[in-house]
């Protein structure tokens, strides 16, 4: 199916995929979504327009056609940071015979000339995750503190290109650290205005880190992984897994037999996704759960300890120690004291008395 496009905003993009395939749109807080369920596609595309020529297009659907988009940038030609957070699609300028692919986890930067075409391809029987951000250049440079001077050379031409006279694209390396910020947007659950507030500044972070991923390119900084993307994605789904249950006895060994993933390739893919050795991942995660329980909870130090997976607390308050620069304990009864100093206000603040008077009030000196 082709779709010809000649919209002159984001929103009217939305409209004119909604004539050819169907749905229902509808609009709750300035955030647009068309729902589709018929022979042609099922799922949702969601657009919200921000303030300074920022919007947002996210497609969660799977078409039941190979789909054309013929887009016509006459009257709507964003910058567009795009990003496969499942399935892949394709793209080609109208002066080019070959398409390229967006990869799945790919980060993708991409604007036209003026009056060219975009064509954009997405395959039939594909789910797909797509999160993509545009930039209208002449409203996004009108904010005082959207300073691009501060980019490097090849995006700040883009960025002042406002009479959109060169085409750009750029097809980044692999990046999951944004898989996890724009799997935190769609798991925004606040509603209203909050939910706009938050989405908002999820969207920017999300930019922020496409900028700063071609950034590393144009200084020859990029990352290079003998890892596949599916690989990548196990990597990722280990570490989650290790955030929801802390108190598991991993090691490197037990990872890579349950993954089926060498022990080599895993170092690799957490040092390229976290920073961190497998077993410094692992320290990390179990540490900041033993903060967690410590502000939220009444468990004692060495309940803490065997509810996060450690064996000894000798070891555990050595490692606490240098990465939060207090001992276990004095961590704990900074809390505490935290908690009763906030109880105290508030007696105050309801004219009651501060828990150190009240217990002089009624010691037996008193009497």
């Amino acid at each position: 199916m082709k779709i010809q496009i000649d919209a002159a905003s984001g929103l009217g993009v939305l409209e004119q995929i909604q004539d050819n395939i169907g749905g229902e749109l509808t609009e709750r807080w300035g955030e647009q979504q068309l729902k589709v369920a018929n022979t042609k596609a099922n799922g949702t595309i969601t657009f919200v327009g921000f303030d300074w020529g920022v919007n947002l297009l996210e497609y969660d659907l799977t078409f039941f056609e190979d789909i054309e988009l013929v887009m016509d940038t006459s009257e709507y030609n964003p910058i567009h940071f795009t990003y496969c957070l499942e399935g892949y699609c394709e793209h080609r300028f109208e002066k080019d015979e070959e398409k390229k692919k967006l990869e799945q986890f790919q980060s993708v930067i991409i604007t036209s000339i003026d009056g060219g075409y975009n064509y954009g391809y997405f395959p039939k029987n594909e789910k797909l995750k797509i999160n993509v951000i545009q930039i209208v250049r002449r409203k996004f440079l009108k904010k005082r503190l959207n300073n691009v001077e501060q980019l490097n050379q090849k995006l700040y031409n883009v960025f002042i290109d406002t009479d959109h006279e060169k085409a750009f694209s750029f097809f980044g390396s692999y990046n999951l650290k944004l898989a996890d910020k724009i799997a935190a947007l769609n798991d925004t659950s606040e509603k209203g205005m909050i939910r706009i507030l938050k989405m908002q500044g999820l969207v920017y972070e999300i930019l922020s880190m496409h900028i700063a991923q071609h950034d590393k390119v144009s200084k020859n900084k990029k990352v290079e992984t003998s890892l596949l993307t599916r690989e990548l994605e196990i990597v990722r789904e280990l570490a989650q897994q290790i955030i929801d249950h802390p108190s598991k006895p991993y090691t490197l060994q037990s990872l890579s037999l349950e993954s089926g993933i060498t022990q080599a390739k895993l170092q690799e893919g957490f040092k390229l996704l976290y920073t961190k050795t497998v077993n410094e991942y692992i320290r990390h995660i179990r540490l900041e759960a033993a903060r967690d329980y410590m502000v939220t909870t009444d468990l004692s130090i060495s309940e803490i300890v065997y509810t996060i997976g450690f064996t000894s607390r000798s070891y555990f308050s050595k490692i606490f120690k240098n990465k939060y620069g207090l001992s276990p304990t004095d961590f704990k009864n900074h809390q505490i004291q935290t908690i009763k100093v906030k109880q105290d206000k508030n007696r105050k603040g309801k004219g009651g008395l501060p828990s150190s008077n009240l217990e002089k009030k009624l010691s037996p000196a008193t009497f």
